[in-house]
């Protein structure tokens, strides 16, 4: 862990390689007038829009959309079958059966699904205008992938034990609501006349207001929706091997959010948590850390290291932007070492690069870094692999 010094609180980095942007921003972070204790920035950081990607940042008293992100719950899913054995060409069978069941980018379902997979929304919380408006558009997306960086892949663990890894969020129905609250932080803010840069992209929400709580509970439902999204994907993945390998069952199954703010006691004080890009690692959590497309991922058991606010990394983390991923890096060499190593990828064209493994960090790196944060439960290798 490093630590900066200079600003209204300290921040506290697990990494050496923070790029300038996610700097500047995590130093907006630490002189915002209600930021708690410090700011900490986890191994796989690198820029975003208001708050870097792979930041931890305490609040006393309100929420900013923008700390959160507009995919809302985003995380991952990762199940342990009792599959010892598949070969390359089950696993494309499979892979094509998948295809056919989810859609991925900006492709939703023609249908509906069903009711009772939507999660139920509680009117104790307050008013869902948001997540109203959008309910049926939500039912279409449910158990869709998005795109970006969003997966599903097929995994082996050092024992051969074949594991379903997913990564997605809460898709439109986030954005949805993440765009509507940013914007009333940014009018609220205005009106009363707010010290904080606007072009910081940190417009906030007291929590005493019914704006701040509209937005709490919004948020939640997202967080729930996202979840329900990942557990309809990783239902029909399975359904899909049981076509090719019918006589298998689930060891294991874990599922951990990595874009969302929390209630929680730090340093013997309540205090709003926004986790962009970062993962709960309270001691004995267990969370789930994927690596790029040609990398190991992990999962991995908390160590409750206080610092980091009981977080860890969500993952390896970028390196280069997506326009620069497909001006920089050679299609060819990318596609050659993930054939080599027997990867069935997502590597297509030119416009696939900006998902390359070398438009990542080096997995191994980020996870020496942050031996003080998590402990490595298990190892997972790439068989195959789905791109949003």
């Amino acid at each position: 862990m490093k630590v900066i010094s200079t600003e209204k609180v300290p921040i506290k980095m697990w990494l050496d390689d923070i790029e300038n942007g996610a700097l500047e921003q995590a130093k907006n972070l630490a002189n915002l007038p209600f930021t708690f204790k410090h700011v900490a920035i986890m191994p796989d950081s690198h820029q975003g829009y208001g708050m870097p990607i792979g930041g931890v940042l305490a609040t006393k008293g309100v929420v900013i959309p923008n700390a959160v992100g507009v995919d809302i719950g985003c995380g991952m899913s990762a199940v342990k079958t009792s599959i010892t054995e598949v070969n390359i060409d089950q696993l494309k069978v499979i892979m094509s059966k998948i295809r056919q069941l989810i859609p991925v980018g900006f492709n939703k379902h023609k249908e509906k699904q069903e009711l009772e997979l939507m999660p139920p929304i509680s009117e104790a919380f307050g008013n869902y205008n948001i997540v109203d408006r959008e309910f049926g558009n939500a039912m279409h997306q449910l158990g869709t992938l998005g795109g970006g960086n969003h997966f599903i892949e097929i995994q082996k663990d050092t024992n051969k034990h074949i594991w379903i890894m997913v990564h997605s969020g809460s898709r439109n129905l986030g954005k949805q609501v993440a765009d509507h609250y940013n914007k009333i932080a940014i009018n609220l803010n205005e009106r009363y006349f707010s010290s904080i840069p606007k072009e910081w992209g940190l417009a906030f929400l007291p929590m005493d207001t019914s704006e701040g709580q509209a937005y709490l509970a919004e948020m939640y439902y997202c967080i729930a929706f996202a979840f329900a999204n990942r557990k309809l994907i990783m239902d029909r993945v399975m359904d899909c091997l049981r076509e090719i390998l019918p006589k298998f069952s689930v060891k294991d199954c874990f599922n951990i959010a990595h874009n969302y703010a929390n209630l929680e006691t730090h340093f013997g004080q309540f205090v709003y948590i926004h986790r962009k890009g970062a993962t709960l690692a309270e001691e004995g959590t267990i969370g789930i850390i994927p690596g790029s497309q040609g990398s190991h991922s992990y999962i991995v058991k908390g160590r409750g290291n206080k610092d980091s606010f009981n977080s860890c990394s969500h993952g390896a983390g970028r390196k280069m932007g997506r326009k620069e991923a497909e001006r920089t890096l050679n299609l060819n060499n990318e596609i050659e070492d993930l054939n080599r190593r027997g990867i069935l990828h997502a590597i297509r064209n030119v416009n696939d690069l900006d998902e390359a493994p070398g438009a990542y960090k080096d997995i191994s790196i980020v996870m020496e870094n942050q031996k003080d944060l998590v402990d490595i439960v298990v190892e997972l290798t790439p068989l195959a692999v789905i791109k949003g």
